[in-house]
């Protein structure tokens, strides 16, 4: 797992900075990864039941909607392709996420963050031009690619770019924007299902792209944290001129050593970091992690 680290020192509280319009701006940036999980998560509802999809896609599906009328709604749409195309997004975002957490620990959250917009571009990309179902499941593997180093990479990103006393507001932003995404998904299902022609499910699987433009292009002049410079390279003094710079003030000795303090104090965790969150002491947040997607998704 990519090993983030938080601050808890006594004197947390007591930290100079105040809330700076270049922290803002590039948590704004950070949490597109938000809208873009939202916006796939609620996508694909509204897109599989449009007729003229169905009818490309899944011909067998659009037979029996339209010839069986005695039969459930939910066993029309029985069908292993079609729930392939669904579940897809979540299996490779499943398996992105072991390898996004070595990048972001390895190389840090900006590439990390970079590689899940750049996924996210592909797979919207692929799905508004799809031509066969091939390229529709492609297209939805790679959303899930982005879905797996964004979820992993974003929320970390905010947590550490964030001043310590506003983290918790910062880090739920990400959960605000997947809400966001599963908004904007409905309403622009609603508004493609009338375009004439039948093509308004183009439209719908490559919106998308936007969020994602937004996310790969702002990444690239996104900084990186302090606490990754630390964790990285151990480079104290860029450590610094990057906390200089996103708290507005020169003096942040304290909450500098207290970083460089919780590094040393990770690397000694890093060997078994699965058996060291399973501890009774961080059972709540354990709870938390674990329960804020599930009843998220539920």
């Amino acid at each position: 797992m990519a090993v983030g680290f938080a601050v808890t020192s006594k004197g947390s509280d007591q930290y100079n900075g105040r809330m700076t319009l270049f922290v803002i701006l590039s948590c704004m940036i950070a949490a597109m990864g938000g809208v873009i999980f939202g916006y796939d998560i609620g996508i694909s509802g509204g897109v599989t039941s449009m007729e003229p999809f169905l009818r490309k896609f899944f011909p067998k599906v659009y037979t029996r909607i339209k010839e069986d009328t005695r039969i459930s709604n939910y066993c029309k749409f029985d069908s292993q392709l079609l729930t392939s195309f669904t579940s897809s997004l979540y299996i490779a975002g499943l398996v992105a996420t072991f390898f996004a957490s070595s990048v972001t620990r390895a190389f840090g959250r900006k590439p990390s963050i970079l590689a899940g917009g750049a996924a996210f571009l592909a797979g919207a990309a692929l799905g508004g031009a799809a031509v066969n179902v091939y390229m529709l499941i492609l297209g939805r593997i790679l959303l899930g690619i982005g879905v797996g180093f964004s979820n992993q990479s974003v929320p970390l990103y905010l947590s550490e770019m964030a001043p310590p006393q506003y983290r918790g507001a910062f880090n739920i932003a990400f959960q605000v924007c997947v809400g966001i995404g599963v908004l904007s998904a409905n309403l622009i299902n609603y508004a493609t299902q009338k375009v004439k022609g039948g093509w308004g499910w183009r439209i719908s699987l490559a919106m998308a792209a936007v969020p994602a433009s937004i996310l790969t292009l702002g990444a690239i002049f996104l900084p990186e944290t302090a606490n990754s410079l630390i964790q990285r390279s151990n480079d104290h003094q860029n450590a610094k001129t990057m906390l200089q710079r996103v708290r507005g003030t020169t003096n942040v000795e304290t909450e500098l050593n207290d970083l460089i303090k919780a590094s040393e104090i990770s690397k000694t965790m890093e060997e078994h970091p699965f058996r060291m969150i399973l501890q009774a002491r961080y059972r709540p947040q354990l709870v938390m992690a674990i329960s804020i997607p599930f009843f998220q998704q539920l």
